[in-house]
């Protein structure tokens, strides 16, 4: 089925997958299931039914519970795992340490202990040396590693990748959380399902993401051990992540997964990155800096010309002093798009 674009939007851009609007089929299963009146908080059939579909996708051994936010889906998927003196491991690249304004820390009281990668990703030599500190009560305790799938570097865990991650983590009694705000991306370009590439790769906690791929307001947080979900209905209400019209946030899930549009969004997204990254990587001002793998562009621009090129597409600087930006793609991104921008892109570097 062919994905329907709008370019009637007044701003175009690349800035964000959260950026774009949302799916008409999402839009149009909410307004079926609004007439009427259902009990509140989940206890309804929709509700039910959106996470017997996830059970379905990720296994009868999944136990997905239904929030509004991806920063929500992360703190309490965590939350729900450590005390305050434990530490998270993750990249330094993360969600949870740069774009989550501490929300982890305060909400769990826990450190991070950010990693350096060059791509994104983590590998389990990268960790080995903070594995210390075990049963000494001067040092935060290692409970968590966590992924970001696909990461924020645009690159994507191989299931053999995240399996390694796994065994270490579990090898020292860690757990193996996934920030999957993308992992629909990451499903594409796996050819995997959502089962293969999490809990029978050895995740332990995923935070499941709809709103960067044409949801509104509909995320999850999946445990894969039972023994994790038991205080949890407690904790997500008293971090105000318990939704009192919560058949909303269900409809969203079951038109995620009716028809797979959750991959004919996502396949859209990855192959305009795919064009994108053709368009500009035969231009000779511009880098490409990272592996193009799922719906996000990394590219050194002269700084002159990135000011000018925000004003024709939006998207955000990655790193000021070097000049990189980013260049996100969404499920209603179309050639147009890709077109226009790489036109106006020559045009404005011819003139420097």
């Amino acid at each position: 089925m062919k994905v329907e674009h709008d370019r009637s939007g007044t701003l175009r851009g690349f800035a964000s997958d959260n950026n774009s609007g949302i799916s008409p089929e999402v839009l149009n299963k909410i307004k079926k299931l609004n007439p009427g009146h259902v009990v509140g908080y989940g206890d309804d059939e929709y509700t039910e039914k959106a996470v017997e579909i996830l059970k379905d996708n990720f296994g009868s051994g999944s136990f997905p519970y239904l929030v509004f936010t991806g920063t929500g889906a992360n703190v309490l998927g965590i939350a729900a795992a450590l005390k305050p003196f434990h530490s998270v491991i993750c990249a330094e690249t993360s969600h949870i340490y740069v774009d989550e304004c501490g929300a982890v820390e305060r909400f769990t009281g826990c450190k991070l202990v950010p990693v350096e990668t060059p791509d994104g990703k983590l590998v389990p030599e990268m960790l080995k040396k903070y594995m210390v500190g075990f049963n000494f009560e001067h040092h935060s305790q290692p409970r968590i590693i966590s992924i970001s799938q696909a990461s924020e570097m645009g690159t994507v865990y191989t299931i053999d990748e995240i399996k390694d991650l796994a065994d270490f983590a579990h090898s020292y009694g860690l757990l193996l959380h996934m920030d999957g705000a993308r992992l629909s991306n990451a499903a594409v370009t796996l050819k995997r399902s959502f089962k293969e590439i999490t809990s029978d790769a050895g995740v332990d906690i995923l935070s499941f993401g709809g709103t960067k791929n044409g949801l509104m307001a509909a995320e999850s947080v999946i445990f894969f051990e039972e023994a994790l979900t038991g205080e949890f209905k407690y904790i997500r209400k008293q971090a105000m992540q318990l939704s009192s019209k919560m058949r909303f946030i269900a409809a969203q899930f079951i038109a995620f997964f009716e028809n797979e549009l959750w991959k004919r969004n996502a396949q859209n997204a990855n192959l305009m990155a795919q064009k994108l990254y053709a368009a500009v990587k035969v231009i000779p001002e511009i880098k490409v800096t990272q592996k193009v793998e799922a719906n996000g562009v990394f590219a050194i621009v002269p700084k002159p010309a990135i000011p000018l090129l925000q004003k024709v597409f939006f998207f955000y600087p990655w790193n000021a002093d070097t000049g990189e930006v980013r260049w996100m793609t969404s499920f209603d991104t179309c050639e147009e798009d890709i077109a226009e921008f790489t036109e106006r892109t020559k045009e404005i570097l011819s003139g420097l």
